[in-house]
């Protein structure tokens, strides 16, 4: 019988095993940007940057006076990290290269294969340019005819491009913007790691402890976005089975919860402080999360904690939903929102927006759950100035301009003092506001 866990238990120890609580209490070095990826595994890369890309919140989260260029030279200068498909696009380690090869061979077998076989000559083409000249984005080429791909018609040259870059044969050399320049795997990675092969099964179960990994406390079930690139149920059971033999990850019963939880054993020792420090807070000792005051954090949408989105409700009564594909008239809550946490607690959403002319950060959105009160709860105004003045440090922002609406008037009142406030003469933020006051529902 699996040992039972609290949902209280449950919400403190996945904000401390994701290195949230207390938040932002890495410095800003590279080794803390391994040490992110070490513990969750990949992070899930997402190009749109109107409030950050989501990699960087991620990071940005976690690590105090983050900069997205730690990571970028991590990518595309000391190589320490890759870009691979493991559920979607992400940033993994690259010493794990050989366990997603499966990835690539997929992809040569795939759809990208036959691409590659229909478009010879420019294959050839891209090839032959990109070994002697080095690397190359589809601006290089000559413009192509539109084909049909993945997300629709697109030029058969960056096709070509991605078709090799997902089976293996190119690799990222940087990004430019959200232009990709691309060159050959052999020159980007080194030999001797190109040459090792892992066994098939050996890389599914690994990817499969991966999705363990990255948000500490799946089940087996799940939209099946959680599971790409694994292979069916059936085969997923197998896997699963094998890992708890193995000791690498360790079922649980978690209240409110359908069916087992599993963690990653050696992440036992967190649950256990996780389950002391709810122990204490019963006996009347003021909450102190991952043993630090209770700090407030925005969460990526694509964040590893948020994955498995049928989780939110019974262990925190918050709902979501990233709605950047959601046609406007059917938003409920805005285009690019983040979910706030406040020590182990989901209590509300915000929508910022990054305006690198004027320097500023706008605050499209902002609202609460039905049962808090961002002025009553004691310490969360000054873990609230204290997470956006982190947010303005990382976009690069010299103030904020809150959100327009009357019903935040007296927040950001508390806030004035605390944050660097810019309140436009006769500028009204655009976009509509979060009620403060309707009840929970999915962003």
């Amino acid at each position: 019988m699996p040992p039972h866990i609290d949902k209280t238990v449950a919400r403190r120890f996945l904000a401390i095993r994701h290195l949230l609580a207390p938040p932002r209490a890495l410095p800003a070095t590279p080794e803390s940007v391994l040490a992110v990826v070490d513990r969750l595994g990949s992070l899930q890369f997402d190009p749109l940057g109107v409030a950050g890309r989501n990699h960087d919140l991620v990071l940005a989260a976690r690590i105090a006076g983050y900069r997205r260029e730690i990571t970028d030279e991590l990518l595309y200068g000391r190589r320490l990290l890759f870009e691979a498909y493991n559920k979607s696009l992400n940033l993994l380690p690259t010493r794990e290269l050989p366990y997603y090869r499966i990835s690539w061979e997929t992809a040569a077998a795939g759809r990208s294969g036959e691409l590659l076989a229909g478009q010879g000559p420019l294959t050839e083409k891209v090839l032959t340019a990109i070994a002697a000249e080095g690397p190359k984005s589809s601006a290089d080429f000559e413009r192509s005819e539109a084909i049909s791909w993945w997300w629709g018609p697109t030029s058969a040259v960056r096709a070509v491009l991605e078709a090799l870059e997902v089976s293996g044969r190119l690799g990222l050399a940087r990004r430019d913007g959200n232009r990709r320049y691309y060159d050959l795997t052999e020159r980007l990675f080194p030999a001797d790691l190109l040459e090792i092969r892992v066994p098939e099964r050996e890389q599914l179960r690994h990817k499969l402890l991966s999705r363990f990994r990255a948000h500490g406390l799946l089940g087996s079930s799940g939209s099946g976005e959680l599971w790409l690139g694994i292979g069916p149920a059936a085969v997923r059971g197998d896997l699963r089975a094998e890992l708890v033999d193995r000791g690498e990850i360790v079922p649980v019963a978690v209240e409110g919860l359908k069916g087992q939880r599993y963690v990653v054993a050696d992440e036992l020792p967190l649950l256990a402080q996780a389950e002391r420090e709810i122990a204490a807070e019963a006996t009347g000792a003021e909450p102190r999360p991952g043993d630090g005051s209770p700090g407030c954090s925005f969460l990526a949408p694509l964040d590893p904690i948020m994955w498995d989105r049928q989780a939110l409700a019974p262990l925190y009564g918050f709902d979501y939903r990233w709605e950047v594909y959601t046609p406007a008239a059917k938003r409920r809550w805005g285009y690019y929102v983040l979910p706030i946490l406040f020590g182990d607690e989901l209590v509300g959403r915000i929508e910022p927006r990054i305006d690198r002319g004027s320097k500023e950060v706008r605050i499209l959105g902002l609202g609460w759950e039905a049962a808090f009160d961002p002025l009553e709860s004691p310490g969360f105004v000054p873990a609230l100035a204290e997470a956006l003045n982190a947010y303005l440090g990382f976009a690069g922002a010299d103030a904020l301009a809150p959100a327009a609406d009357r019903a935040h008037r007296s927040l950001f009142g508390a806030l004035a003092g605390r944050v660097r406030v810019r309140h436009a003469s006769g500028r009204r933020a655009q976009g509509g506001a979060i009620s403060a006051t309707r009840p929970a529902a999915s962003a």
